[in-house]
C-alpha cells in the first residue's frame, strides 16, 4: 500500500485492476467474444483455478500485443566462453563482499543498454500516429512467481556498472517474491530482457511487453563443438532471441543491435573494466 501526495492510498494489485480494465476496453468486438468464459465440463478431480486481477491483466496485456503488433522475430548465436571464465572467476569473491550473487544475466543487460545507446529506434514505442524513440533506458526484466509474471524495471541502466545492474535485479526479485513490488517499481520501461535460459530454454519467441519495440530472450549458456581455425572446441554458448514490433523496427537495424550485443558479449576484456 502506498500513499498518494493527495493523502489518498493506493496498491499495486488496485493499479493492476485499473490496468486490466482500460486495457478490456481498447480489445476488439471479435477478441471481446472469444474472451467470454467457454462452457468446459469439469470432470470428478479438476481443479478450479479462479483468475486473479493480476493474471487477468497479464491475459489482457499479452492478447492485445499479439492482436496489434505485427511480430517479427530472429536469433543469434554468440560464444560466451570468456565471459563464463571472468565470472566464474570472481563470483565468489563478488559474493563475499557485495553480500549478493553476480548473476550471468547482469552482464547480459549491461550489454543491451550499452548496445541501445548505439541503436536508439530499438528503445521506442508505438504511439499511434507516431513513433516516440525514449531518451532513457528502462530495462524492465521478467520475473516469475507461481502464478503470475512481472517486468520491474531498472532505471537508466546504460549508466551503471554491472555492480549496480546485479544489486538491482537482486532487489526488484526479492520484491517480487516477498509481494513488496510498488508501482514505481514497474513503471517506465522501455525495453525488456527476459532471463528465459534460468530454467533451461535455449530457444523461444517472446511476446513484447506492449507498447515497447521489443524483447530479448536470453537462453541457456551450454556447451557446444564449435569451429575455430577449423579444428573443433568446445566453448559456452548462448542464443539471443530477439522479437520486435515490425511497425517500427525492420530486419537491418535488428540484425545490427544484435551484433553489437554479441560483440560486447565476446570481447576479451570488455568486463573487467565494467563489473565496478
Amino acid at each position: 500500500m502506498e500513499s498518494r501526495k493527495d493523502g489518498s492510498q493506493f496498491s499495486v494489485a488496485k493499479e493492476t485492476e485499473a490496468a486490466a480494465a482500460e486495457s478490456h476496453k481498447t480489445i476488439p468486438a471479435k477478441a471481446e467474444a472469444a474472451s467470454k468464459p467457454i462452457q468446459i465440463e469439469k470432470n470428478a478431480g479438476d481443479v478450479e483455478i479462479p483468475v486473479s486481477a493480476i493474471r487477468r491483466s497479464i491475459a489482457n496485456n499479452m492478447v492485445r500485443s499479439k492482436q496489434e503488433i505485427p511480430h517479427a522475430w530472429l536469433m543469434m548465436e554468440v560464444d560466451v566462453t570468456n565471459l563464463v571464465r571472468y565470472r566464474d572467476s570472481i563470483k565468489q569473491q563478488f559474493k563475499e563482499k557485495e553480500g549478493f550473487n553476480l548473476t550471468y544475466f547482469a552482464f547480459f543487460v549491461n550489454a543491451v543498454a550499452q548496445a541501445l545507446k548505439e541503436f536508439p529506434m530499438l528503445n521506442s514505442v508505438w504511439a499511434g500516429d507516431k513513433i516516440i524513440q525514449k531518451k532513457d533506458i528502462n530495462i524492465s526484466i521478467a520475473v516469475a512467481t507461481e502464478d503470475a509474471l512481472y517486468v520491474p524495471v531498472i532505471k537508466n541502466a546504460d549508466d551503471k556498472s554491472i555492480k549496480g545492474i546485479a544489486k538491482e535485479i537482486n532487489e526488484l526479485s526479492q520484491h517480487v517474491r516477498n509481494g513488496t513490488l510498488k508501482s514505481e517499481h514497474i513503471q517506465g520501461g522501455t525495453f525488456t530482457v527476459n532471463n528465459t535460459g534460468s530454467f533451461g530454454s535455449v530457444q523461444s519467441m517472446g511476446i513484447i511487453n506492449y507498447p515497447q519495440a521489443a524483447i530479448l530472450q536470453v537462453e541457456a549458456i551450454v556447451k557446444r563443438p564449435v569451429i575455430i581455425d577449423n579444428m573443433i572446441a568446445i566453448r559456452d554458448m548462448v542464443n539471443l532471441c530477439l522479437s520486435i514490433d515490425h511497425r517500427i523496427l525492420d530486419g537491418y537495424v535488428c540484425g545490427k543491435f544484435l551484433n553489437r550485443v554479441k560483440n560486447i558479449l565476446e570481447k576479451t576484456n570488455y568486463f573487467e573494466k565494467t563489473v565496478y
